[in-house]
């Protein structure tokens, strides 16, 4: 039996077809629209006191009206990590501000590098649902805490923190973000309060 001319070319054509929706549909099967990552997959929690910033470009500006790329700087900060304040002092370089914690607010985190690279998710401004990561370089302060005493920033064992964190029911790490408070308690007594 003789094929017609016409069929061949409407099969190649067809197979043409089906070939260029197959290489579309795997192609834009691995295409993912960029999403604020999933807080839920960063454990540990950290409370940001204080930090210092400035704004850098990767490029030589070309116009004064340029934006900077991302913000570059240091600060300090407790890691939440086993239910237990650990301080530690950090640098940076983001494309999102950074922001300081406010209260009692902490931010999700996760190693990138064991003892090194934190992966912190901060909010991004304008959006509140929203959370950028931003990658903290740390080192370590041995066996202290960082803390609000007077109005400045202190450092000291950990274990006050750690008493006031249970008798408070205060353990961000594992979803209790407001401690209770107690009759007598006060901003000079509250080691999260930030001076006004």
């Amino acid at each position: 039996m003789r094929r017609l001319p016409c069929l061949r070319f409407l099969r190649a054509t067809e197979l043409r077809i089906i070939l260029v929706v197959l290489v579309l549909g795997f192609g834009l099967s691995h295409f993912t629209v960029a999403e604020s990552p999933n807080p839920d997959r960063f454990g540990l929690r950290v409370y940001i006191f204080s930090f210092a910033s400035r704004a850098e470009s990767g490029r030589a500006p070309k116009h004064p009206s340029d934006m900077p790329d991302f913000l570059a700087g240091s600060g300090q900060a407790d890691l939440f990590e086993s239910s237990e304040p650990h301080a530690f002092q950090f640098t940076f370089s983001c494309t999102a501000g950074m922001t300081a914690s406010a209260g009692y607010v902490t931010f999700p985190a996760r190693w990138k590098k064991p003892g090194k690279t934190l992966e912190v998710l901060l909010p991004q401004k304008g959006k509140p649902d929203s959370m950028e990561p931003c990658d903290l370089q740390v080192e370590f302060v041995p066996d202290l805490a960082y803390f609000w005493k007077n109005g400045a920033l202190a450092a000291g064992p950990p274990a006050p923190l750690v008493d006031w964190m249970k008798k408070h029911r205060f353990d961000p790490e594992n979803g209790s973000e407001e401690p209770m408070l107690l009759p007598g308690d006060s901003a000079d007594t509250d080691p999260f309060r930030a001076p006004e």
